[in-house]
């Protein structure tokens, strides 16, 4: 299945303010869980199947603004321009995601193997395994870090050089926002007004255009607010981009979700859930309602007997019956962590005789369909996820540049390192070869300096 069009953007929000640094959020670990190295398995395209992905620690969260709003928010209700960038393109063409065999067990970060000891059920479940400990989640997996010796006003300066008289010097402007953190950035733009007394952003979108403004406004972006306009744009006007809601609330940490809901209610003036009803329906819309509540399960401890009970539970709502119960897989996926998920995966196996996505395909359609998968495949193994879309923003005639600025920018400072990897493994070339073939000039160079050789 193939993700649905971008319609052509009709303007930008405008541009938010300097918020303080908030609260950083840490990603659970992710990427030690592996799909599976079978031939006809996950992706159907590029002739790559998954192999086991390198292990790591977790991911920490960008630097989030706090919740309450970012100065200079557009007036409630309203969709506001933002400044400048092109319009969004059609993704193109080509199938979505396949079914692929259950992934052989894995050991999680600071636990014991995945599998489900033999006897199991009928004996005793195994003790629960312990979370990784807190140091393990702190490392970045990021391409991005922050710069040593920063110097905010120092940036500054070599940006208004950059742009000031006849010309604009791009590799200097690269130069310094593809090695900046998020937090820096919103530092540079801050003392940029102090010290010229003018809007950086203001001045960016009059020296550049098309997708390298779009790129590097979007890094400019306060990494929530960024999610939060991603969302509204997504729903505003005729016709919804159901995949960029997908993207976004399936893959996110609780505390993630909750930032952007508040942002962008103070930010836009709107609910999100209620945005949500008014652009989607039936079980798509209750799984996106689901995740919009930033409750999933984040214990790191994973209970077999649970797993086993839920994967009997899955089979009783799909295979097992005539019919589908929709609402024991919703509550199922939107609740469990994604290591006790993934451990739901092995034994639903066991018990159906297929995996569990292969079942998804033949009990659920459309959107839905596409949601719940993509939160099983982010339990299996999160960078692939979004490798995959990487692939897919670029693959065949055309590029869906929002698709592959967004997640660039979203990762950069995550688990980018990790896709790069995925993504050279599944699909048996780099991350910055595809790039570099597809698209050109300064968006090119700014791409691959984010993402790194």
């Amino acid at each position: 299945m193939s993700y649905p069009g971008y319609p052509p953007s009709d303007g930008y929000p405008a541009f938010p303010g300097y918020p303080p640094t908030g609260q950083e959020s840490v990603y659970p670990p992710a990427g030690q869980y592996t799909y599976p190295a079978v031939p006809g398995g996950y992706p159907p395209a590029g002739g790559g199947t998954y192999p086991a992905a390198p292990p790591s620690a977790g991911f920490p969260g960008a630097g989030y603004p706090a919740p309450g709003g970012y100065p200079g928010a557009p007036q409630a209700g309203g969709m506001p321009p933002y400044p400048g960038g092109a319009g969004f393109g059609v993704p193109p063409a080509g199938p979505g995601f396949g079914g692929y065999p259950q992934p052989p067990a894995q050991n999680y970060a600071g636990g014991g193997p995945a599998q489900i000891p033999v006897g199991f059920p009928g004996g005793q479940a195994p003790s629960p395994m312990p979370g990784p400990p807190a140091a393990m989640v702190q490392d970045t997996q990021g391409t991005i870090r922050a710069a040593p010796d920063f110097d905010a006003g120092r940036d500054a300066e070599i940006l208004r050089k950059a742009m000031k008289g006849f010309g604009t010097d791009e590799q200097a402007i690269i130069d310094v926002v593809a090695n900046r953190s998020n937090d820096q950035r919103q530092k540079i733009k801050a003392a940029f007004k102090t010290m010229y007394g003018k809007d950086l952003i203001k001045d960016l979108k009059s020296e550049l255009s098309g997708n390298v403004e779009e790129l590097i406004l979007a890094l400019f972006m306060p990494s929530t607010y960024y999610d939060a306009w991603s969302l509204r744009h997504a729903m505003k006007g005729a016709g919804t981009q159901e995949s960029v809601l997908i993207e976004i609330l399936c893959t996110r940490t609780n505390q993630e979700i909750r930032e952007i809901v508040n942002c962008y209610k103070s930010e836009f003036g709107r609910d999100i859930e209620q945005d949500i009803r008014a652009d989607t329906s039936g079980h798509f819309e209750r799984l996106l309602i689901s995740m919009c509540q930033g409750n999933r399960d984040e214990n790191q401890t994973v209970d077999y007997q649970k797993a086993q009970e839920d994967a009997q539970r899955l089979y009783q709502a799909g295979e097992g019956r005539l019919g589908t119960d929709e609402s024991c897989f919703n509550m199922v996926l939107a609740s469990r962590s994604f290591p006790q998920l993934k451990a739901t995966v092995e034994a639903y196996s066991r018990i159906a005789n297929r995996d569990l996505l292969s079942s998804i395909d033949r009990e659920f359609s459309g959107n839905v369909e596409r949601g719940l998968k993509t939160i099983v495949q982010c339990a299996l193994n999160r960078p692939a996820f979004f490798a995959e879309r990487l692939y897919h923003s670029m693959r065949g005639a055309g590029t869906d540049d929002s698709t592959l600025i967004r997640i660039v920018v979203t990762r950069s400072e995550i688990d980018l390192v990790q896709i790069k990897q995925m993504f050279t493994q599944m699909y048996q070339k780099t991350l910055a070869t595809m790039i570099a073939s597809d698209t050109s000039g300064d968006y090119r160079r700014l791409l691959l300096a984010i993402v790194g050789q």
